[in-house]
């Protein structure tokens, strides 16, 4: 009990841990995006095919790469896996006419480019996380060559099934033209209110939660790490809003095959590369309904869900997943043949 109050009473002045702290370097920078590469440890062994992390444009990359212990791009390295991130970035007001073209094709193409140039392969796996996922299945679908695997984390694919963000989002006091044009960049603060109310209670379900283990110096790392993540945000270039709400939430067009993305047709059937689907048990963001429908639109004969217990964000950061989904990804990734040089 001591303890417990002692640390209450000091969290305001306690160290913050570092966040987004593996060794990496830049191989790759592009106006306010980057492509890093985390350094491999010495005498690690080599998986042979290399991971591009792709995660989402709206929180830092580094949900990923969250803190010592609880980090998925730490754990990787670890085990082996030569390691790039795709870093998006703070967008400022010259970024407002940035497309939806831009980042799913034509960023996504050069940082998969460079990756299989860097790392000396025709192939990587790639893995997207929430927007990052739907994005990476959008680029594999017009782009399969230079995907070995993909794996979709917690990645809306029938907007249909996204819940109460689509109600709120195809509602008819919803103006996204008058947003947009308001705007030029959607504003961080806006984005981050827009997700707590999808969980209107859970700042209340945090403290109690934090107040019941303050004891644990282990978990109180851990909570500040996420909490330092979670006010992290950035805001969002408006041209790619304003397609990313009508295309797919509002019409839901990647689902039904009509989202055209540089002037191609995005067919999801034409994903034939091994599929790993991740979804989660309590996920307000992109729900298991909305994610898992990719399953049966790719066209992949090797296709598998794994439907983990967990959140949207701690169902990928929390020890659990060290422990019980990290190991599923990497058995994915170890399963499959090395594709010929």
């Amino acid at each position: 009990m001591f303890k417990r109050l002692k640390n209450l009473a000091t969290l305001p002045s306690r160290p913050r841990p570092p966040v987004g702290a593996t060794p990496h370097v830049v191989v790759h920078a592009e106006n306010k995006w980057r492509l890093l590469r985390f350094l491999p440890r010495p005498h690690g062994t080599n998986c042979g095919i290399p991971v591009l992390l792709v995660p989402s444009l709206i929180n830092r990359y580094y949900v990923l790469d969250l803190t010592r212990g609880k980090s998925f791009a730490e754990s990787l390295v670890a085990h082996g896996f030569d390691v790039f991130c795709i870093d998006w970035g703070q967008p400022t007001a010259e970024d407002r006419f940035q497309t939806f073209d831009d980042i799913a094709d034509r960023a996504l193409a050069r940082a998969l480019r460079r990756v299989c140039e860097v790392a000396g392969v025709p192939q990587a796996h790639v893995l997207g996380y929430c927007l990052g996922g739907t994005l990476a299945a959008i680029h594999t679908a017009l782009h399969p060559e230079r995907v070995a695997s993909l794996t979709c984390v917690a990645a809306p694919i029938a907007f249909e099934h996204a819940g109460i963000m689509r109600t709120w989002l195809t509602g008819d006091g919803f103006d996204i033209d008058a947003l947009v044009n308001g705007f030029g960049l959607l504003p961080a603060a806006l984005l981050q209110f827009s997700f707590q109310l999808l969980r209107p209670t859970l700042g209340l379900s945090k403290a109690v939660n934090l107040v019941d283990r303050a004891w644990n110096d282990k978990f109180l790392d851990g909570y500040l790490a996420l909490e330092t993540w979670a006010n992290d945000n950035v805001a969002i270039p408006g041209e790619f809003y304003r397609t990313y709400v009508r295309e797919l939430y509002q019409r839901d067009a990647l689902c039904h095959g009509q989202l055209t993305v540089a002037g191609q047709r995005v067919n999801l059937g034409a994903i034939r590369c091994p599929l790993l689907c991740v979804t989660f048990s309590v996920d307000a963001i992109a729900p298991a309904a909305c994610c898992a429908p990719l399953l049966e639109l790719c066209g992949s004969q090797d296709k598998r869900l794994v439907h983990f217990e967990g959140s949207h964000v701690g169902g990928m950061t929390s020890s659990p997943a060290a422990k019980g989904l990290w190991p599923q990804i990497f058995g994915f990734w170890h399963s499959l043949p090395s594709p010929a040089k």
